[in-house]
């Protein structure tokens, strides 16, 4: 009589397994290597240091809004090319950007320097302005902090700024109802931040170039909460489609603004 063929060990299966694992791990940390490079990684790791002792830096600021590399900003604006670019305030440029998966953006460039601002100040007035949410307020998407950079993340309005189709070389047409609508929403947009936000912002910088434009032509107002950014002696800065420079005075309702026109 023969004897069956004895059965291998459990400690065989767990063996083979163990090794199935770890060539798994291997080619998983191979392609990670290839993807990240090393310099982005040791930089991510340095700010994930830098920020492990504030409790809400991941658990409430990096969870609520979108953070977005500083390479995948460049790469989506292609460098920030100028024929990528929307539109520029007193707070900045502001460029067309494509992500990679498909989305059109506004990236804006904030004309900020890193001595103006930390990283952690930022992120919490970027989370700050993200929660402040209306049909007819731009949607803040997300933000990128990276060395002396500082960029916000909006939505895109396919027919741009009002000033656009007043000024500008665009054949659009508004009529009656258009134009009516475009003020109605502007004023209750401007309600809003004044009135029923629970931060009650005072826009300070309503002109043509900061309402923009969906694709139904219902109106968006943008660069709201924007001068908190920016010391007070900045803050009031702005740029007329022109190119006029336009310095509003602080100092009331009955002071004349100081215009300097720009050649």
């Amino acid at each position: 009589m023969q004897s069956s063929p004895s059965k291998p060990s459990p400690a065989v299966f767990f063996f083979l397994g163990g090794i199935v694992v770890l060539l798994v791990l291997l080619i998983l940390i191979c392609v990670f290597w290839k993807i990240v490079k090393p310099a982005e990684l040791r930089k991510l790791l340095a700010r994930m240091k830098k920020h492990q002792g504030t409790n809400d830096y991941l658990s409430e600021t990096l969870r609520s809004i979108s953070y977005f590399d500083f390479q995948t900003l460049k790469k989506a604006t292609k460098n920030f090319d100028q024929r990528n670019l929307l539109g520029r305030g007193g707070f900045g440029p502001v460029y067309l950007g494509k992500l990679e998966d498909g989305r059109l953006v506004a990236v804006k460039k904030l004309s900020l320097n890193k001595s103006q601002q930390g990283e952690p100040e930022f992120l919490a007035e970027v989370r700050m302005i993200t929660s402040i949410q209306h049909k007819n307020l731009v949607r803040l998407l997300g933000c990128c902090s990276d060395g002396a950079q500082r960029l916000l993340v909006y939505e895109y309005m396919k027919n741009r700024s009002l000033d656009h189709i007043i000024y500008g070389k665009s054949d659009q047409f508004l009529d009656w109802n258009t134009r009516f609508q475009i003020i109605l929403g502007i004023a209750r947009g401007l309600q809003y931040l004044h009135e029923d936000s629970h931060l009650r912002i005072v826009h300070r910088d309503i002109k043509a170039s900061n309402i923009l434009l969906d694709d139904k032509f219902h109106p968006r107002i943008s660069d709201f909460g924007l001068a908190r950014f920016f010391p007070e002696d900045q803050a009031y800065l702005s740029t007329t489609f022109a190119g006029t420079l336009i310095a509003r005075s602080i100092d009331g309702p009955s002071a004349d603004p100081v215009v300097k026109a720009e050649d």
